[in-house]
């Protein structure tokens, strides 16, 4: 007979699962560009198979989705929604292994994290880790311990917190107090935890023929210092607990991870969050690996703050319980419901997944009356996405100088699907630029971009975004 605790998280689950889904679609493009980027380099992987061992590609991602990319964008991004499904059910299955009171709820404490419901409809790589973080966990407290450094040595296929949490994870197997057998000996099997850079090592190695391949492809933003995308103080991250976990639930999160603190439990949940949160604080705070301190590096470790959350949320229940059985379920209910109005608001408040549909009727105005097009040249990766066009046909941009020297030298039929943000901040070129070098302006939109629900700037988060679209052309 199936638990109430089951159905009560089949509930939940079935209930994230519908609202992700209508995400996809109300929500087309990426809450940023490196979301479409993905999904191009997974849709043109066995056309370009480096990109299977690509380091900033992530060879786990890549792989795994180049099948449902090729079925388009909205495929890829319903995939994502059932790897968040997947990873919200192992999380209340490890809820319910590690005896926590009130299982069911590690379902809504993961998904209205407002990071991680910005992400379950995204082509981003921070959930596959996540996936992979939880599972490797569930094997580990089941006892399966080399099963479990095997999955958990696959995370940096997927991430660079890969590195970090498999460095955490060989604390935990050579200090676990209960194995009888000298450190000394324990470290063999810790060396299981590189097996997945091995297996990466190896595939790079016999696809590109160069056994330094991923050294050589090391992107170039990634350097000890220099901070290319900013820096911040280093208590960023813990100033953005409302985006990481909500302006609700970010109590029961500091009330469980105090108390596991306390009481020296739960190491293998509170350490893998601290870790990733020490290493991105420090990180962004001396610009650090190209770090950008965006709050959702943290979904990667989502399930461990989800049942960190649950412990909170069952010690202020227990703290509660004096109170009336009706106010205790009215008032839970109340802080779930505002919780998820919160997580909503956060992802209709991002202003830069609007420009997907101004771009959408700029490439729809085109094909009323196309050109043949030899070559296509974007400042988004979404207008790629809406031509289906390879990746690797991208100049290789660097400054402004030689930026000019490129669309100078483009041939003819090619046309240039150029924005007035992005493509000035990322490429140092503007439509002007384009029009300097003898393309001819075809079509320019421009539009206020509101929230498809909540209008101007609520909670910090939103606001209007202007943007103008432009197609070019050289004849």
């Amino acid at each position: 007979m199936e638990s109430p605790a089951r159905r009560a998280a089949e509930i939940w689950l079935g209930a994230f699962i519908g609202l992700a889904g209508i995400l996809v679609f109300l929500y087309p493009d990426g809450y940023q560009q490196d979301g479409g980027n993905h999904f191009l380099f997974a849709r043109w992987a066995w056309i370009h198979p480096e990109l299977l061992v690509g380091v900033w590609s992530r060879p786990a991602f890549t792989l795994l989705y180049s099948l449902p990319a090729q079925f388009g964008y909205p495929a890829a991004k319903l995939f994502t929604v059932g790897l968040c499904a997947v990873t919200a059910w192992q999380t209340w299955r490890l809820a319910e292994h590690l005896g926590l009171a009130r299982s069911a709820l590690a379902v809504p404490l993961l998904v209205l994290q407002p990071s991680f419901l910005l992400l379950c409809s995204d082509t981003l790589t921070e959930p596959l880790f996540a996936l992979i973080f939880v599972t490797a966990l569930r094997l580990h407290h089941a006892g399966r311990v080399v099963s479990g450094m095997l999955v958990a040595s696959l995370m940096i296929l997927a991430r660079p917190e890969g590195f970090v949490l498999g460095v955490v994870w060989g604390a935990w197997i050579l200090l676990v107090p209960r194995d009888p057998r000298p450190a000394w000996r324990r470290i063999p099997s810790v060396l299981l935890l590189a097996s997945g850079a091995a297996a990466w090592w190896l595939a790079a190695w016999l696809i590109s023929g160069d056994p330094l391949y991923i050294k050589h492809h090391w992107p170039p933003d990634w350097t000890a210092t220099g901070a290319p995308y900013g820096s911040g103080p280093i208590w960023g991250y813990a100033a953005r607990l409302p985006e990481i976990a909500g302006r609700l639930l970010q109590v029961p999160l500091v009330v469980g991870l105090a108390v596991l603190l306390a009481r020296r439990r739960g190491g293998t949940l509170t350490s893998p969050v601290l870790a990733v949160l020490m290493i991105h604080s420090a990180l962004w705070s001396f610009g650090g690996l190209g770090s950008a301190g965006y709050a959702r590096y943290m979904v990667t470790v989502a399930p461990a703050m989800a049942l960190i959350a649950l412990t909170g949320w069952n010690v202020i229940a227990d703290r509660c319980a004096r109170l009336p059985r009706g106010v205790r379920i009215a008032s839970a209910g109340a802080v779930l419901a505002a919780s998820a109005v919160f997580a909503a608001m956060y992802v209709d408040g991002w202003i830069y997944s609007r420009d997907a549909r101004l771009i959408a009727e700029t490439h729809a105005d085109f094909m009323k009356s196309p050109r043949p097009v030899k070559r296509l040249v974007w400042s988004q990766a979404y207008m790629a996405i809406l031509f289906d066009a390879d990746p690797w046909s991208a100049p290789t941009w660097g400054d402004r100088a030689k930026n000019l020297e490129i669309i100078a030298g483009l041939p003819s039929g090619t046309l240039v699907f150029w924005d007035d943000e992005t493509g000035p901040s990322w490429f140092h070129l503007t439509r002007a630029d384009f029009q300097g070098a003898g393309f001819e302006l075809i079509i320019s939109r421009g539009q206020a971009l509101e929230g498809r629900f909540v209008k101007g700037r609520v909670l910090g988060f939103g606001g209007t975004r202007r943007q103008e679209m432009h197609l070019l052309y050289r004849p």
